[in-house]
This record gives structure tokens, sequence and C-alpha cells, in this order.
């Protein structure tokens, strides 16, 4: 089976399948590719079947278990993104005519009326309306990713941990620099990963049981970020990873697992979705230390070391 059939075999098959199977397609059509990426036993208790039931579905498409079907998924996604690419790409080549589209039949003398170029920013990937509907979707699921109990479990971490210290990749570091700035805000112990292998060596000397991690990780995966992740879970310290659906070679170590959509309107990673997932675990995270104290401290050194003299 082509890796890109994944999702219309479920729709195909669907009709002929028995009751507990058919619970399964459809979460896995509702939330595609997303409910796919998770274990075998969360798909089951989604669809309110039992895990059997759930296995017995990807024998009878063909595949060689559930790990099989899920590397279907993934190696799907990763078409399709690069589709998104290929698309983004070539519609940026066409002439501004073609990407808005012509209007048959109309003079071409005709002044351009209210609405024309809204219709026409809706179509393709370069659409600005479209590109801005893609974000609002794509942050309402990471947000919705966040549930209850992990936003728990996450803030209690951020709040309890002896220190935090948080890196990122090339373009997630931005959001690991943020967390540890309104961290530092909150709570004394929250360090930012330095960048040479050196200093992240110092840092480690620091690190133990008491001690969590927060790893921005998304693909491509940076090889530094798992380095620095496997010594510091080897001197026992836990960690936060925060991901995308394909997840992190990083996510078995993990105590706590973020996993977000890494969804765009062209070939540009969504930091929005990050920032926004963290300042949720941030507020969660005020919500337990109760920190006005620190904060007015803060607003009086602040206000004191930027006085004019």
């Amino acid at each position: 089976m082509g890796n890109e059939q994944v999702a219309a075999r479920l729709g195909a098959v669907y009709p002929e399948l028995p009751p507990g199977e058919r619970a399964v397609v459809r979460v896995l059509l509702d939330d595609y590719p997303y409910a796919a990426l998770g274990s075998l036993r969360a798909l089951a208790e989604r669809a309110g079947v039992s895990p059997p039931t759930a296995s017995r579905l990807f024998d009878r498409l063909g595949f060689g278990g559930f790990a099989d079907f899920q590397a279907a998924v993934r190696a799907d996604a990763r078409l399709q993104d690069r589709s998104r690419l290929h698309e983004f790409v070539a519609a940026a080549g066409e002439p501004a005519e073609e990407r808005a589209g012509e209007r048959a039949g109309e003079p071409a003398e005709q002044p351009a009326r209210a609405g024309d170029a809204a219709r026409g920013s809706r179509r393709g990937p370069v659409g600005v309306l479209g590109a801005a509907e893609e974000l609002r979707r794509g942050l309402d699921v990471a947000l919705e990713a966040v549930t209850g109990p992990l936003l728990t479990t996450v803030a209690a971490l951020l709040a309890e941990s002896r220190s935090v210290w948080a890196l990122g990749g090339p373009l997630s570091e931005l959001a690991a620099e943020y967390l540890v700035r309104q961290l530092a805000s909150l709570r004394s112990g929250a360090h930012r990963v330095p960048e040479s292998p050196s200093a992240r060596a110092r840092a480690l000397l620091d690190v133990g049981p008491s001690d969590l991690v927060v790893a921005y990780d998304f693909r491509r995966y940076s090889p530094g970020t798992a380095r620095f992740v496997l010594a510091a879970r080897e001197r026992g310290a836990r960690l936060v990873l925060v991901t995308d659906a394909w997840e992190s070679p990083l996510a078995t170590e993990a105590h706590a697992l973020v996993r977000l959509p890494r969804e765009a309107a062209g070939p540009i990673a969504p930091l929005t979705h990050e920032i926004a997932v963290t300042e949720l675990l941030l507020v969660a995270t005020a919500s337990r230390l109760a920190p006005a104290a620190r904060l007015a401290d803060l607003d009086a050194l602040t206000h004191a070391l930027t006085r004019p003299e």
C-alpha cells in the first residue's frame, strides 16, 4: 500500500468493518494523523474498544501490526509536508494574475471590488486569509493537546523541581528562552542550557534527581539537544518534552510529553504554537507558586536599576 493512501484506505474499508473496528477508524480519520501516533492502548480507549480489537484493524489492512501502521502514517505525513512546500514554491512563481484568478466575462478595466482581494487571498497556500485560518486552527489544536492532567503534571514539575533547565533547537530555542525568562520571574533556579559543549558539561555537574529539563525538540531533531537530555537523564533529572506529532527520539525518556501539531500555511514552522503552549504552562505554574511577593520585589529592583542618576 502506498503511504499516501493510508487515510484513503481507512475510508474505503470502513463500510466493510465490524462495529468495533469502525469506531477505531472514526477516531483515526477525525484526528488524522495525530490519533495514529500515540500508543495502541490510548487509541483503543479513545475508540471505546479493547486493544486487541484495534489491533485486528491493522492486521486486516495488511500492516504487520500497529507499529508498521504508524510508520506508514509518519511517512505519509512527511510526504504531505514536502507536497505543501512544493505547492508553495510553485504558487509563488506564478504570475500575480494567475494566483488571484481571472474573473471570466468581466471587462479588464473594471475596478476592483471590495472582497476581491480577500477571495484571491484564500486561494492556495500563500493566501493571507487562508494562512491566518490555518494558524488559528493549529493554535486551537496545540492548546487542546495540553489536557488537564498533563497541564497539572507539567505545572507541578516546573513549580517543585529544585532547578529547571530549558533548551531547544535552532528555532524552538526561542520558546526555551521565553520559558526561562518568564519562569525566573516566578521562582528561582530557572536556567537556559548554555550553547557550548564545555559550558553544558559544567551545567551538568549541578544537575541531579531533583532537577528538571524542559526540551523543545521538533523535526529535524537536534543531536545537541539529545546529547544534553540523555546526559541529564543519566544523572537522574526528569524531562518535560515538547515535540511534534511525529515525536522526538527523546519521547521515551520523558516524564511528561507535550505533543503539538506542526502545520503551517507555507514552508514556515509555526513558533506561535510553542509560545502559546509555553504561556499556558506558565500560567498553571504560577497558580501553584503564589509569586506576588517575588514579582513585587522584581518590579522594585527593576525600577531601582533603571532609575536615571
